[in-house]
């Protein structure tokens, strides 16, 4: 199979929208998280979520099947003195020889994973009272985000022939919350944080590059032809180099039971 995110690690902490501070601290309040816990980050890619709740509990593995992700997000994690084990494995390497958790988040690679049989081996390790916690983020419709429908369909250009991207967008695909409703994390919470970011133009080809749908590893030579498409675009959108974006930043946390 094709390494998707080789090419794209190098973009991706630059890239893609960080998730917010403030999101991460109601997480950790809402699911009761603290300093003598250890979480698990599935599909951690560079680690943006392991470095977020690294300060906050005992311990984070952070586990990705991409070397290249592993490198970058052990070399960031080290200069902090975060606690963080960066494993090389997938959803599929599962089991006790990990350890348990209090909780498992994944952030933007669900939709990679055999979903309803990972939410089964993680049963196995995330302690009764604790959670999956799903995030993601998005783009409000407000007039701040006028330049994300044209950005969007420069995205879409390069990658219409895509078989991932057609697999997520064929009416078959089930949503996240059917899968965890049928699955022993049926009880779910959805909390959201929205904010204004001000982002360099250069970030958001980057972003562009991150993907793996537009990465330099499936495009080639075309990647180049997306980067330009991309600078000249938000170029249109920006003042002084710099373009203005609200950013909604999401957490599904899905437990066992409903909280006491």
């Amino acid at each position: 199979m094709q390494r998707r995110f080789r090419s794209a690690a190098k973009y991706y902490l630059s890239g893609r929208p960080s998730y917010s501070s403030l999101l991460i601290r109601r997480v950790v309040e809402l699911c009761a998280l603290n300093s003598t816990h250890k979480m698990l980050d599935l599909g951690s890619g560079p680690g943006q979520l392991a470095m977020a709740f690294a300060p906050l509990v005992q311990e984070v593995t952070a586990l990705d099947p991409e070397p290249e992700m592993l490198e970058i997000g052990r070399k960031n994690a080290s200069s902090d003195h975060f606690k963080i084990k960066f494993v090389q494995g997938s959803s599929y390497d599962l089991g006790p020889q990990f350890g348990r958790f209090q909780a498992a988040t994944i952030g933007r690679a669900f939709h990679w994973m055999e979903r309803a049989p990972t939410l089964h081996l993680l049963d196995a390790i995330i302690e009764p009272d604790g959670a999956v916690v799903l995030f993601n983020d998005s783009h409000p419709e407000v007039p701040e985000n006028s330049w994300h429908g044209p950005y969007e369909k420069v995205i879409e250009h390069y990658s219409e022939d895509d078989i991932e991207r057609q697999r997520l967008r064929s009416p078959d695909w089930l949503k996240n919350e059917a899968i965890l409703l049928a699955s022993p994390f049926h009880q779910m919470e959805r909390i959201s944080i929205i904010e204004r970011r001000l982002t360099a133009v250069e970030r958001f080809m980057d972003r562009a590059l991150s993907l793996s749908i537009t990465s330099r590893e499936r495009l080639g030579a075309k990647a180049d032809d997306l980067a330009s498409e991309i600078r000249e675009l938000m170029a249109k959108f920006a003042l002084e180099g710099v373009v203005t974006e609200v950013v909604e930043s999401t957490a599904l946390i899905a437990r066992r039971n409903s909280p006491l």
